[in-house]
């Protein structure tokens, strides 16, 4: 269970938002803190504690008007820690290279795989032929019906037809490295995991999968470290003290 830190940036400033607030039109979202400092900054930081596998996600799309300023940010970073950390946000086949190039580590896709309430195979293998499995963090945010967890698409406010389940996972597992998987249901609420979520992806465990949502509290990370069984690394973005939490970053490293 390993500590992987983020960089989100929004309207060209590293930020943590309220998840199901983004909203492309107008390029609005809910705002629990706005860093003065820039992202090269936090990635820095990263570096020197030696966190790897963190993740930097554009959360402009490429047609707003601040996604240059957003696109100029990430750059930065990925200058900062060659080789340290994860890019999300707009990744497509056709530039997923070029972030490499810049210093990712690995390219987080969603959009271009799950759109619309749709999920594109096609797409993915596009993404497969053009970097390969070693380089790709396949995003699979979910939202809780009923019978269970099922991915979301455009920003996270329209559900698809897939199921989280071993099944699934498994399947999807051949065409990544890893997957990232927020609880969209309590990202950026500081409100505690969704932990039947978190007990089903450590009992799946068979490649690495990062955790997002909720985690607020010591009591938290020993919570999900029982229920994922050690398996599940994680991320904590607005809890943390670094974006104006009460959940202290010299302690949470320590579980890199």
């Amino acid at each position: 269970m390993r500590f992987r830190p983020c960089i989100d940036i929004h309207n060209g400033k590293v930020k943590q938002i309220v998840g199901s607030s983004l909203r492309d039109e107008g390029d609005r979202a809910d705002t629990n803190f706005a860093s003065e400092l820039d992202a090269a900054y936090y990635a820095k930081m990263y570096k020197k504690d030696g966190l790897k596998g963190g993740h930097i996600i554009l959360l402009n799309p490429a047609g707003s008007d601040y996604y240059e300023k957003t696109r100029r940010q990430a750059l930065g970073a990925l200058a900062a820690y060659p080789g340290g950390m994860q890019i999300g946000g707009g990744i497509t086949a056709e530039n997923a290279e070029s972030f490499l190039d810049a210093g990712a580590s690995h390219v987080i896709v969603t959009s271009y795989v799950f759109k619309s309430g749709t999920f594109y195979k096609e797409n993915l293998e596009r993404l497969l032929s053009a970097v390969g499995r070693s380089h790709i963090v396949l995003d699979l945010s979910c939202r809780k019906k009923e019978d269970g967890y099922y991915v979301v698409t455009d920003r996270w406010q329209q559900f698809t037809d897939m199921k989280l389940t071993d099944k699934v996972l498994t399947e999807l597992s051949v065409c990544c490295d890893e997957f990232l998987i927020h609880g969209v249901d309590v990202e950026g609420k500081r409100s505690g995991m969704e932990e039947e979520l978190v007990r089903m992806l450590g009992n799946w465990g068979k490649i690495p999968v990062t955790y997002a949502g909720g985690i607020s509290s010591k009591e938290d990370l020993d919570r999900l470290k029982e229920l994922g069984g050690g398996k599940i690394d994680f991320t904590v973005g607005s809890a943390l003290d670094l974006f104006g939490g009460k959940l202290p970053y010299e302690k949470v490293k320590r579980y890199s």
